[in-house]
């Protein structure tokens, strides 16, 4: 089953943000984003000022808290930025390009460092979307880059946090970007952007998937939208629907673990809505970034969101 909501009284928490991504909705009640097109991780005060927090490089996209309080961040070495009127739109790798990456900041000193650039060989192309399971471990998917001729198959991988281990866990996949667990953590969500899809993957153990029953397929398909949505990041609710940011039309659509979805429109429309966060006393104020025009939202949600981990 699905259909159209118009989500309304959708406030403007911050503006002047140049492409904000990957939001962490904290308990003070500030909301760190990274900026891509900048190259930082940026907090954002609950009245809209904003720190830079430290200086990235590349692009920083999917950022999430980890078991030491820091936070870690996909880069994904940085896009071609182009603009029309006041929207902004990435494309291809930039001049200079020299892969991906996974970065750990420490909070307190703005300290930044490097903890992946590849894995058995292969360089990290274009780290997107990151989520940490209870044991400590992150999942995190790679989108690849691409210009008019080619474009990569994307990866999903699992790594540790102190930089001691990374593991290509499943590939094949076409653009994967938005990922998150489900509340027992028995399954993980990726969504595909090209292909406005969203995959499912039964969890066998810590960075370990359960053999695909279809080999041709990189998972179990929850649903494929019957537009081209341009799925983005993504968030689960306390309830295990996910909720995915996106696209063209702009807004966030709920999917529910059986395929059912209901796409909630922002209302005026915004066009680049790229992910969310929840957060507040209830779990139920969202954050969303709409990037393209560098702003960040705020509003309330009719469901709290799934606590992540360390949060």
């Amino acid at each position: 089953m699905s259909h159209e909501e118009i989500l309304r009284d959708v406030a403007i928490a911050a503006t002047g943000l140049q492409f904000p991504e990957g939001p962490i909705a904290m308990r003070d009640g500030s909301v760190l984003v990274v900026e891509i097109r900048r190259g930082t991780l940026t907090r954002v005060a609950p009245d809209g000022a904003k720190t830079v927090v430290a200086e990235l490089g590349g692009g920083p996209n999917g950022a999430a808290l980890g078991p030491d309080g820091a936070v870690y961040v996909c880069n994904n070495g940085g896009f071609e930025f182009h603009d029309m009127g006041d929207l902004a739109i990435p494309g291809h790798a930039p001049a200079g390009y020299d892969g991906g990456s996974i970065q750990r900041v420490e909070l307190t000193t703005g300290a930044v460092k490097t903890l992946y650039t590849s894995c058995d060989g292969r360089g990290l192309r274009g780290p997107n979307d990151i989520v940490f399971d209870r044991e400590g471990g992150f999942w995190f998917t790679d989108y690849g880059k691409h210009d008019d001729a080619r474009i990569d198959r994307g990866i999903l991988y699992y790594a540790l946090p102190d930089g001691s281990r990374i593991t290509a866990v499943r590939g094949g996949l076409i653009g994967p970007n938005g990922i998150g667990l489900s509340p027992d953590e028995r399954t993980l969500y990726v969504a595909e952007t090209l292909t406005s899809r969203l995959w499912a993957f039964d969890i066998a153990s810590p960075g370990q998937l359960k053999p695909q029953d279809v080999p041709w397929m990189p998972g179990r398909l929850v649903a494929a939208l019957p537009w081209f949505q341009m799925l983005d990041s993504l968030k689960m609710d306390a309830v295990g629907n996910v909720c995915v940011a996106g696209g063209p039309r702009g807004g966030i659509t709920v999917f529910s673990p059986d395929g059912g979805f209901v796409h909630h429109v922002i209302e005026p429309p915004e066009l680049i809505v790229t992910n969310l966060s929840f957060g507040g006393a209830d779990g139920r104020d969202v954050w969303i970034t709409e990037s393209g025009r560098g702003k960040l939202l705020r509003t309330r949600w009719g469901r709290p969101g799934l606590k992540l981990n360390f949060t």
